[in-house]
């Protein structure tokens, strides 16, 4: 029990509190991934067998972590065997041995964005639907709200509600085109992320043995920054734990920022009355921030009516007050921090990765990266794209998504004619069109060409044969090869690896480095040893697929990228810490976002925004706004943002002179 020495009163208090609902209210910086860790240690310390413990994070990473932090309390045997992961991992997990119920394969493909955006695509060209106005973004976002409501395809047909809006905003067939998507990854034996979460709760409501088998598996529920969990998510929280009532959740509804991916901060704001046996603990000390920048922080928050109060302290440092820049125009505020970021290094001994630019918007990176290359400080983008969406990586992952699932026709139509095979568009578009009046899959008419009318000549048909050969030999191969052997031999027999080297400019060069990278990356994944104790079945490529297809972007980060500058969004910051934190682009109708001034809830949630970025700073806060900057090729003055003024001024220097030796050199 020495771990428990470690905690102040409050985390201590949390962690022993280990029977009925708990919630915590975690401030900024006050160990909340502390409590979550010692919390689940002590459970086990306690004799609780692992297995039936089941922790809901937000990232991969954070649950690794976790893993780690307690296999070294209880010994790694107990750590490894307790439920941890994402909603989506977990629940991915659990649909791989249920999925069957439900009319899916074990096997199933799951789809990422672009997947769904090129489904969505081939479906609009099929109906005849502009793509202007039928944006595949939009749609897909609109369907993701529906599955994250729980508002099935046919519910959202019969919804007046829906079909009014629909029409109003002039796009009457988006019902059809979510019927049709959902058809289509049916056929295709596929899930999209959000159906990773809709096909659990269906699975939960119409199958009361498979419910009761999971009520009963995990005795102890905990879930990690519950103020982010949506709708969905909350149903299956709330149907798991209704036998047991062991249920502790961890969060912070001041750091409710994602409204915009359906995330419902009345969850947190509601636990109370869901659970009226609750027991709440709120972690006010702050361990990260100076106090100048806690008391800040404080002071924008509370213009907030929409909170469960607390009262957020530190015992670090009074620290440097918070400096306010103001620049005339963008490209003079990429300047300005590009600087300020250099005089810092110098006078600070600061390395790269102690410092962050925050800013509203993706577009507010392009000035700031101008400037910081131009002074030679090496940066990232965190949430850029991602190395398993760059083409190259993405062919090989088709091809190994087609050896695992020969119905997934959207890897299918990426790699029957890569490397080029002679199966153009036109045969693909033949072989579509028989499988969709069939009502079928593809793979089925090309393993079966005798018995459709495809109407193609003998040679598309000996090619196409060619290829079944190819892939069906993988296929006989995923129960005897492990990840690595078997990859390897897809990527050398396809032809993928031959083309990619036979390219020798640095682009192609680039590429097949990529595809050593993620062979590599087979090779450690292959020599892993398996999560749980009880799993002893080798690591194949199904289950590296699925690992890969549930990466966030917080997991996707490799190490040669960690001595740079981060520049990213705020939504993106959210869990990560940095010595010096500046925040750019502080005006109205850009932070507060334009669209977010039409209500009080918009606007909290700007303002929680504003919070989180300011809390992710650990010695150091600077934030900066233009007097103009260009917004489609026109030229917009602009306002200080009001967050600004909303900061107690008595942790505010204003730095207005821009003209000063450090801020005017290039």
């Amino acid at each position: 029990m020495d771990y428990l020495n470690q905690l102040n009163e409050s985390q201590r208090n949390a962690v022993v509190s280990t029977e009925g609902p708990v919630m915590v209210i975690a401030g900024a910086g006050s160990g909340k991934t502390r409590v979550l860790t010692y919390r689940i240690a002590h459970l086990i310390a306690k004799g609780v067998d692992p297995f039936s413990i089941l922790s809901l994070t937000f990232t991969n990473k954070a649950a690794q972590e976790m893993k780690e932090r307690i296999g070294k309390i209880v010994g790694y045997s107990d750590s490894r065997n307790i439920w941890m992961g994402t909603f989506h991992s977990v629940f991915a997990r659990i649909l791989r041995s249920e999925a069957e119920k439900i009319g899916y394969p074990s096997n199933f493909t799951i789809y990422d964005t672009q997947d769904a955006k090129n489904l969505i695509k081939t479906i609009l060209k099929e109906q005849g639907l502009d793509e202007k106005v039928y944006k595949p973004g939009l749609v897909l976002n609109r369907i993701s709200t529906a599955k994250n409501n729980l508002i099935s395809p046919q519910a959202y047909a019969t919804n007046t509600t829906i079909q009014s809006e629909d029409i109003q905003s002039a796009k009457p067939k988006l019902g059809l085109v979510y019927q049709i998507y959902s058809d289509r990854c049916f056929k295709s034996g596929a899930m999209d992320f959000d159906d990773l979460l809709y096909k659990t709760n269906v699975l939960l409501r119409d199958f009361p043995d498979v419910l009761y088998k999971y009520q009963h598996r995990f005795k102890y529920v905990l879930v990690d920054e519950y103020q982010d969990t949506n709708f969905s998510q909350y149903v299956i929280v709330k149907k798991l734990v209704a036998v047991y009532q062991n249920v502790c959740v961890v969060g912070d509804d001041a750091q409710s920022i994602y409204a915009f991916r359906g995330a419902n901060i009345q969850n947190i704001l509601n636990f109370e009355k869901d659970y009226p046996e609750v027991k709440t603990f709120k972690l006010e000390q702050n361990y990260r921030s100076t106090k100048n920048i806690v008391n800040a922080a404080n002071s924008i928050i509370e213009n907030n009516k929409d909170q469960i109060k607390k009262n957020v302290y530190t015992d670090n440092e009074v620290g440097e007050k918070i400096k306010v820049y103001k620049a005339a125009t963008d490209n003079e505020e990429g300047k300005m921090i590009a600087n300020l970021i250099y005089d810092t290094q110098l006078s600070k001994q600061a390395k790269n990765s102690h410092f962050a630019i925050l800013y509203r918007t993706n577009a507010q990176s392009r000035a700031m990266e101008e400037s910081l290359r131009r002074k030679n400080i090496p940066y990232k983008i965190y949430g850029g794209l991602s190395f398993y969406q760059r083409k190259e990586v993405k062919d090989l992952l088709s091809y190994f998504r087609m050896v695992i699932n020969p119905k997934d026709e959207e890897a299918l139509k990426r790699i029957i004619n890569y490397p080029a095979r002679g199966i153009g568009n036109t045969t693909i578009d033949k072989l579509t069109i028989t499988a969709n009046n069939n009502e079928t899959d593809i793979w089925n008419v090309i393993n079966n060409l005798n018995k459709f009318n495809t109407g193609l000549n003998t040679g598309a048909q000996t090619k196409i044969g060619e290829f079944v050969a190819m892939i069906s030999s993988f296929v006989t191969q995923l129960k005897t090869k492990n990840a690595f052997d078997l990859g390897n031999e897809i990527a050398a027999t396809s032809g993928l690896l031959k083309d990619l080297y036979t390219d020798r400019t640095p682009e192609g060069i680039s590429r097949y480095e990529n595809i050593q990278e993620l062979l590599n990356g087979l090779k450690e994944f292959t020599e892993t040893e398996n999560e749980l104790e009880e799993d002893v079945t080798p690591r194949g490529l199904a289950e590296f697929i699925q690992d890969v297809a549930l990466l966030t972007n917080a997991d996707d980060e490799k190490v040669e990228d960690r001595d740079k500058v981060t520049l990213m969004t705020i939504h993106s910051a959210k869990g990560l810490e940095f010595p010096y934190v500046y925040i750019v682009g502080l005006e109205e109708n850009l932070f507060p976002s334009q669209m977010a001034l039409s209500s009080r809830v918009d606007l909290e949630e700007e303002r929680r925004l504003f919070y989180v970025a300011i809390t992710r700073a650990e010695k150091e806060v600077a934030l900066s706004f233009a007097s103009s900057r260009y917004k489609w090729g026109n030229l917009i003055f602009c306002e200080p943002s009001r967050f600004i003024e909303e900061i107690n001024e008595e942790h505010l220097e204003m730095m207005f002179s821009v003209q000063s030796p450090v801020l005017s050199r290039q």
